[in-house]
Parts: structure tokens; C-alpha cells; sequence
């Protein structure tokens, strides 16, 4: 029997899935109605991700694999099947999670999205390569363009086609010229006509010939006069002209009327130079022949660091921001360049950070009689032999730009190759809004257009997906592993939509993550057009304006985890709000909501940062209150992410001395830092990498639940400690099984089978560690408790209940206290963090919580709950700073900084700073329209 709702009546055509048991699904009955776009919502942990990837998903994929030979199959992931009874209906599943696909440093915005493969196929297709010396365009000339200037001549002109003479390494005068003779060439030319066979002659009598001094001997191909060709009279000329190339290795003449010389070369060469020709591969920097030899096209090499050799930009040269020139012996770099620099107009006085960039050229090449920084360590290098100089240069070594192709990637020959006048590198550097006016304004040829055609309209039609989904301040070149989890799921889709598949079922976790109110709606034409071209578009959402937009709506739950797993409801957006039962329908209907506080908490501490210029901040200060709940807003790119974790947190890191990662360009950081003890970034990262962890353990709640087993007569009766009842280490674990409570069978090509352990039955533990109770529950009864369970069952413990307590007031009452972290949701991973500071009370001092997104993965019911974690750090006098685009979040903020008033280039400026109500009336604030809405 199933315990799920009835969903509506299952039709053939829709894809129907019986019996779902993956994690926490109770025997689910769903039906998907194809060609729709269908949402799948719930709150966080009620198994919408079990439904959409763990079951639809994996099921397709595994389908698709079990399509291949066996042998195949081996080189596969191996692919577990589903616990469903059965699905019907089930078309080519796609999966675009919210995850940072790729960690290496080759791959790009560009080469994710395939914009990169197509421009590449441009610039071989379309591309003139043009001489660094002369800027002439490099051309080689075939048999068609000799024979279209012989027929362009004058009536009556007498042409000779020639190729000079070679004489070959190793062979005489005579042999070449016998073996001429050999391939039926008779004639020579030499200020006349002469003929091979004379020539041979006079040289058996003895008479030794060879070309005049200064003076090229040619070998004679061919002698026509210029008429109205026949058509048999244009073929003769092109097999003389195809054999003139070959004889003359690329080169040939036309001589007329024995006058005009016309060269011609088929070779790649121009101003001396031997050009590549443009073939896709030159420019791919994945390929050895098109990436820069010195950088392998990573665009980074070992070198001199500009961030160690200048680590406080804020600094001027006069107050010492050059590092290495201190002491008594390098100082003397700094005396020189000071002295030599008011000849040269060099501000010594200005903070680095204010220099133009001829001042700052100037600082590092020098100028007139001031020796820079690259002379500086030159002259370290010539003294390497001496071993301070060696770890002198140590100390300055990092990774920078290469020298060679100056982070382009690609190895200079590709960078002469241009179209509209840019090499590839440079469009890979342009936003790509400005890129897609670029192609609107590029002129080719009619050929070229022609040869174009497809390639354009694949690249257009990529650029416009990455405008819609609200990607137009990235640039191709931007490196894949530095995207958030938001923008990498955008970027798969924009390639999902670029290969037009049809009759294709798409599977998107969460795609709205990171996108501002107003890039939603952008984001909803994307999928709706998806879904337009003949696809099943389904969408693990909480937003608001998506269910809206929707075709379907499945609710999951009624709560997570092993309260959840149901099909709540299921319908179009009015029967949602129509069903009794949908937590999410009370929320959309305005019978549930998320209320702002009656008025702001006032705060009188603060830290600013002064002068952020990071990426695109715009020399901006920003004051951020202490002991109240802040709010970071704006579009996505506007600045957001660069302000806060690129600077305002590793900023204070440093200052407090804890080592951190490189701190954006800023001047400083000001205000009440000694009144913050602690700062912690709060991200969605899973709480653990091993099966074994789990909430318990994260919160150090175990170790009292370990100390009271511990503390049983029967242990002490056996000997045990607290380490007996851990599934981490020897000692109580099962020794089969090792603590993991199941044995894998691997299967080589087909999915491996997961078993649980004979030995102690899934239990985890041995035998004689289960004999131990408390209260008549073992240790393995315990974790298996839900945490709302435990609180009433460890009711005597205070300190066992006052850990796991904060559990259940950030909303995970639900989870069950040994339940694996991998199977937790972002998030669930991200409250159980909040939860373990929660735990810890007010011992710690002042802690300003970072947060990035936390309503990430959240339902509004979570939402609620998050906040109020939030107010209860508040109140535990700890500051929370939160990185958000979701307007109940805003609402219901003390303060509110909104950047913008764009992204990339456009954004950057401090639109707004105050309480969130005043945002309405703030001048071209787009989150203040969509609060106002």
C-alpha cells in the first residue's frame, strides 16, 4: 500500500514513478506530466532532491548505461539502481545541479558554455593573420588566384611561369639538370630562353655552367600568350601552374612581356616571418600546439609576485610599500628611485592603490635614472650564487601573469589571427554583455559571413542565454572553479540549451540560487523556452515567482526527514493554495507568513572598511553595525561577495592574526575590531566527508552520550571506555563492517550491491558494546532517536540536553541524532553549524557570523526558523552579517547595505545603507522595486 496522496489521475503519456523508497520516500506514487514545467517543493529534507535526482534521475542515467556492452560498463561510474518499484514514461534524463562541476584551472566560462569551441572554429574559418611588422594580412596564394591573373592580362601579353632554380645539397650541376630533363622540363630561363639539352652539351665539352654572378637562374615551366581562354586552355595553365608550385616548393613568377616580374608563394610567410595557418587547434589552450610554451596554457608561471613585493598597496614608495627595499644595504633601491623621481614626475607621496597605470609601469620598468623593481631583481638573479640572494628571491616567488602571452593562454602566432580587428584572447577578456554587442556590430565579408553563418548563430544564441540567465557581467576567460554553485548551474544550462535537445527530461536543484528578484523572471523565460522546445523541465524550488510561473506543482512532506516523504499536494498553483494540507499553499495564500520585527534593533558599534576597490567596487566605504542583524544586497555581480568575504572577512582574520587568504584591495579597516573576539564564515559545505559523521558528533554531543554509557556498571564491569562506543576507531565497533552498519559488494560493471552486515545486523556495534543500556536503550537504539526524541528521553542529563538542544531550536528536531551527514541537505548542513554555536552560549565573547545565501535549499517554514537562530545569536550578543537576495530576509533585517546599482562594470557603488524600509525611496536600487512590489 502506498502511504502517499493520490496525485492526480496518471495519464500514459506522463511519466509516472511507483513506489519511490529512496532515503526518506514512503513507497511514493507521483505522476509527472511530460512537456511541462513542473516544480517539485517542500520543506528542506521532505525528499524532493530523493524524488528529482536521487530517483528520476539516477534511473535514467543508470538506464542509459545499461544501454552499453558490459565491457563499457566497467569504465563507467557504477550506477546503483533506484529502491522504486518501477517508472514509466521515463525520457533522457539531465541533471544540472547546484554544484561547482569542475576544480581545474583550464577550465573556463568559456569552454563550459562551448562558446569557447565555436569562436575557436570562427577564427580558423574567418580569421586574417596579420604581420606584427608590416600589419599586413598574411596571405598565401593558390593555383585559382595565379590563373585569375594570367586571364586578367592584357590581349597579346607573352607570360613565362618560372620557378628559380635549386641546386639540390650532394648533387652536381649536370645531375640537376638531368633529372629536369628526366621529368620532361627542356627550357631555362636566364635573361632568355636556354635550352637544357645545349646546356648539357657545352658541359660534356667542358665547358662548366652555372648561373651569372647576382643573377637567378629560373627553370620553365611553362610560355602562353594572354587571349580569351578556352575552357581547355584554363586547365592546361592550372596543371602548369599546380606543377610550378610543386617544382618550386611553394614559390613561382610570372614573367610578362619579359618585364613585370608577379611573384607568388603558397607558403605562410610575410616580412620574413613564417606564420601558422589558422587551424582550430592553434587556438586551444588544452592543446599542446595552440597553448603559450612558457605557461602551458594555464596563464599563470612562477614569478615574481607583485602581491609579495608590494603586500599594503595603501603604502606609498616614500612610506616603504616596496618590501624587499628595506635595510641597510637595499635601501639604497629605495633612495635611488626617490631622488631619481621627481626628475620623472613620479608621485613617491601617492598610495600605490592611487597610481595611474603609466605610474605604476614606471614603478617596475623605471624610469630615466630610477632603476624599478625589475631591475631590482635582475640584479638578484646575477647573485644567486650567494645564498641570501636565493632566499631573497624565495620570499618574492609566486604565481603570476606569463611574461609570454600575458595570460591569454594561447602562443603568439594564435594572437596575430584577428576577426573584427581582436584577437581571441581579447573577446575572452570582454563582460559578456559587451561581447554580445560586439557580435551585433561585427562586419565580415559575404564569403566570410557566409563560412560564419552557424558558427555566429550558435555563439548568439549562447551570449543571449547568458544575458537572460543573468550571467552578463562574467567574462569567458573567468575561471570556472572561482563561479558559485548558482552561477556554475546557470552556465550548465545555458549549454543544456545551446545543444537544443528535444523530448529530453531536465533536472534543475535549486537554479534561482544567487539570482536577484529581478533576474528570476529572466531566468523563468530560459526554462519555459526549454520546455517550449518539446522537454519535461523539473525544478527543485522554493521561489515564490517560479511556482507562480509554473505549470505543476508537487509538495513534499508534511515535514523532513522521516516526517516527510510524502506527496502533500500536487496540482497547478491555485490547488495548492487550495489544499488544507500544504504547509507551502498556507505561505503563498498570506495564511502563513514571515513577519519583519515591529521596529530595527539600534546599534552604536561598527566596523567600516575604507576604500574597497576590489574587482568592481568602486573606492566605496561601508559601515557595518555590530550586535544586530545586517543585510548585503544587490544583483547578482554587483559586489557583494568580493565586499564581504574577499575583504571585510579576511581583513579581520588578519588583524586578529589568524591566517587567511589573499584581502582584497581595500585602504582599511576601521572601527569597534577589538570588540569582536571571533569571526566565523557559516557556509553550506557538508558538515563531513565521511559516511560516519553526523549531527551528533558535529555538535560534540556524542562525547557526553559516550561518557554516560561509559559510566554503566556493565562497563565497568567489561572494561569499557568511552571510546568503546564510538563507530570511529576500534575497540566497539563491529570489526566486519567497521562501524558503516552495511558491506559493499563490488560488481566490476554493474552497480554495487550494499548489504547490510551480517555480522551485527546493521547495527554497527558489537554484540557485548549493545548489552550496555541506559534507561533500556542501547547505544544503537540512541542514535537512531530523532533529537526531539532525545531531548525527552535525556531529560536528567542537562549537559547531553543542552548540547542537542540547539538542534531542535534551528529547526532539526526531526533529524535523527547518528543519521549520516552525507545524506543531510545544504540546508540542514548549514543549520547544523548555526546549532553548533548555538550550543556553546554566551562563554565565547562577541563572534560576528558571516553568512553567504543561508536560505539556500530553505522552504519559507525554514526560513522562519533560520531567523529565528538569528535572533537568538542576537540575543546571545553576537552580530549577524548575511549575503542574501530573498526579500523576506531583507524585510526582516535591522540594517541593509544594497550595492549596485548593476552587475560587473555597472555595479560597484554603495546604492543604499539604512534600515531596509527606507530602500523603497532609494534612487535606482532594484532590490527597493522589488520590495516595493
Amino acid at each position: 500500500m502506498s502511504n502517499s496522496i493520490s496525485t492526480a489521475p496518471h495519464r500514459v503519456q506522463d511519466i509516472f514513478i511507483k513506489g519511490a523508497r529512496v532515503h526518506n520516500l514512503k513507497n511514493v506514487d507521483v505522476s509527472i506530466p511530460r512537456n511541462k514545467l513542473v516544480v517539485v517543493t517542500g520543506v528542506s529534507g521532505s525528499g524532493k532532491s530523493s524524488l528529482t535526482i536521487d530517483t528520476l534521475f539516477a534511473e535514467g542515467q543508470r538506464r542509459y548505461a545499461e544501454s552499453l556492452s558490459a565491457y563499457a560498463r566497467q569504465f563507467l561510474t557504477r550506477m546503483d539502481k533506484p529502491d522504486v518499484d518501477y517508472i514509466h514514461g521515463l525520457c533522457p534524463a539531465i541533471a544540472i545541479e547546484q554544484k561547482v562541476i569542475t576544480r581545474t584551472p583550464r577550465s573556463t566560462v568559456g569552454s563550459m558554455t562551448e562558446i569557447y569551441d565555436y569562436l575557436r572554429l570562427l577564427y580558423a574559418r574567418t580569421g586574417k593573420t596579420i604581420s606584427p611588422v608590416s600589419g599586413r594580412v598574411v596571405k598565401k596564394d593558390d593555383v585559382t588566384d595565379v590563373v585569375n591573373v594570367i586571364r586578367n592580362l592584357p590581349k597579346g601579353d607573352k607570360i613565362h611561369i618560372l620557378v628559380p632554380f635549386r641546386q639540390h645539397q650532394n648533387r652536381s650541376v649536370e645531375e640537376e639538370l638531368s633529372i629536369l630533363l628526366q621529368k620532361g622540363f627542356s627550357r631555362l630561363y636566364e635573361g632568355g630562353v636556354l635550352s637544357i639539352d645545349d646546356i648539357l652539351q657545352q658541359m660534356a665539352q667542358g665547358d662548366y655552367w652555372k648561373p651569372a654572378k647576382g643573377k637567378q637562374a629560373y627553370l620553365l615551366i611553362d610560355r602562353l600568350v594572354a587571349k580569351d581562354f578556352e575552357e581547355d586552355d584554363l586547365h592546361r595553365i592550372a596543371d602548369s601552374v599546380g606543377t610550378a608550385f610543386y617544382e618550386g616548393e611553394g614559390e613561382i613568377q610570372l614573367l610578362v612581356n619579359e618585364q613585370q616580374w608577379l611573384p607568388f608563394s603558397n607558403r605562410f610567410e610575410l616580412d620574413g616571418l613564417v606564420f601558422e595557418e589558422p587551424v582550430p587547434n592553434l587556438f586551444s589552450f588544452n592543446n599542446p600546439f595552440g597553448a603559450c610554451p612558457t605557461c602551458e596554457g594555464f596563464s599563470q608561471v612562477l614569478g615574481i609576485d607583485e602581491d609579495l613585493v608590494i603586500p599594503d598597496r595603501r603604502l606609498s614608495v616614500y612610506e616603504g610599500a616596496i618590501a624587499p627595499w628595506k635595510g641597510e644595504k637595499l635601501g639604497w633601491w629605495k633612495e635611488q628611485f626617490i631622488k631619481a623621481a621627481k626628475a620623472n614626475g613620479f608621485p613617491i607621496h601617492k598610495a600605490i592603490i592611487d597610481l595611474t597605470k603609466e605610474q605604476y609601469r614606471q614603478l617596475w620598468d623605471g624610469a630615466g635614472a630610477a632603476l624599478g623593481i625589475h631591475a631590482f631583481f635582475k640584479e638578484v638573479e646575477q647573485n644567486l650564487y650567494k645564498v641570501q640572494y636565493r632566499v631573497l628571491l624565495a620570499r618574492y616567488r609566486g604565481r603570476t601573469i606569463c611574461p609570454d602571452c600575458h595570460g591569454y593562454r594561447l602562443r603568439k602566432e594564435a594572437l596575430y589571427v584577428k576577426v573584427g580587428g581582436k584577437h581571441i584572447g581579447e573577446l575572452c577578456e570582454m563582460p559578456v554583455r559587451d561581447l554580445q554587442t560586439w557580435f551585433s556590430e561585427l562586419e565580415l565579408s559575404d564569403y566570410d559571413r557566409t563560412v560564419a553563418k552557424r558558427i555566429l548563430q550558435e555563439v548568439e544564441t549562447r551570449i543571449s542565454t547568458l544575458m537572460d540567465v543573468g550571467l552578463g557581467y562574467l567574462t569567458l576567460s573567468r575561471l570556472a572553479n572561482s563561479l558559485s554553485g548558482g552561477e556554475s548551474q546557470r552556465i550548465q544550462l545555458t549549454r543544456s540549451l545551446g545543444s537544443n535537445l528535444t523530448n529530453s527530461l531536465y533536472i534543475l536543484d535549486e537554479p534561482s540560487i544567487g539570482l536577484h528578484a529581478r533576474d528570476t523572471s529572466r531566468l523563468i523565460k530560459v526554462l519555459k523556452h526549454l520546455r517550449d522546445l518539446g522537454n519535461t523541465v523539473v525544478v527543485v524550488e522554493h521561489d515564490e515567482m517560479m511556482m507562480r510561473e509554473a505549470d505543476y506543482i508537487i509538495d513534499m512532506g508534511p515535514l523532513a526527514s522521516h516526517l516527510g516523504g510524502e506527496v502533500v499536494a500536487a496540482g497547478n498553483y491555485d490547488q495548492l493554495i487550495a489544499n488544507k494540507n500544504s504547509l507551502t499553499g498556507k505561505y503563498l495564500s498570506g495564511k502563513l507568513t514571515i513577519d519583519p520585527p515591529a521596529k530595527p534593533r539600534p546599534w552604536k558599534r561598527s566596523v567600516t572598511v575604507k576604500g574597497a576597490r576590489q574587482h568592481n567596487l568602486k573606492d566605496i566605504d561601508v559601515e557595518f553595525p555590530l550586535g544586530i542583524f545586517t543585510v548585503v544586497s544587490g544583483v547578482s555581480g554587483s559586489g557583494k561577495t568580493t565586499l564581504v568575504k574577499q575583504i571585510l572577512y579576511p581583513a579581520l582574520q588578519k588583524i586578529k592574526g589568524v591566517s587567511s587568504e589573499k584581502v582584497g584591495l581595500h585602504r582599511s579597516v576601521e572601527g569597534d575590531i577589538d570588540f569582536i573576539t571571533q569571526i566565523e564564515l557559516v557556509d553550506q559545505n557538508p558538515i563531513g566527508k565521511s559516511s560516519r559523521s553526523n549531527p551528533v558528533t558535529y555538535i560534540k554531543a556524542y562525547d557526553e552520550i559516550r561518557d554516560l554509557f561509559a559510566s554503566q556498571p556493565l562497563s565497568k564491569m567489561r572494561g569499557f571506555q568511552p571510546k568503546h562506543f564510538s563507530f570511529n576507531v576500534d575497540g566497539g565497533r563491529c570489526d566486519a563492517c567497521k562501524g558503516e552498519g552495511e558491506q559493499v559488494v563490488e560488481m566490476q560493471f554493474l552497480a554495487d550491491v550494499h548489504l547490510t552486515c551480517e555480522v551485527c545486523g546493521g547495527k554497527r556495534f558489537k554484540e557485548e558494546v549493545l548489552e550496555v543500556t541506559y534507561r533500556e536503550k542501547s547505544i544503537y537504539d540512541i542514535l537512531e532517536m530523532s533529537v526531539d526524541d532525545a531531548i525527552e528521553f535525556f531529560a536528567d542529563e542537562k549537559d547531553v540536553v543542552n548540547k542537542i538542544r540547539a538542534l531542535s531550536d534551528v529547526g532539526l528536531g526531526y533529524v535523527k541524532l547518528g543519521q549520516s551527514s552525507d545524506t543531510l541537505s545544504g540546508g540542514e548542513a548549514q543549520r547544523v553549524k548555526l546549532a553548533s554555536f548555538l550550543g556553546k552560549g554566551r562563554a565565547q565573547g562577541h563572534i560576528l557570523f558571516i553568512f553567504d545565501e543561508p536560505t539556500t535549499g530553505l522552504h519559507f517554514n525554514d526560513i522562519k526558523k533560520l531567523l529565528t537562530s538569528f535572533n537568538a545569536l542576537i540575543a546571545q550578543g553576537h552580530t549577524i552579517l548575511v549575503i542574501e537576495h530573498n526579500t523576506d530576509v531583507i524585510r526582516c533585517a535591522d540594517w541593509l547595505i544594497d550595492l549596485g546599482p548593476e552587475a560587473g562594470d555597472g555595479g560597484g557603488s554603495l546604492v543604499y545603507a539604512g534600515v531596509p524600509a527606507g530602500i523603497v525611496k532609494a534612487k535606482g536600487s532594484v532590490t527597493g522595486k522589488s520590495l516595493g512590489v
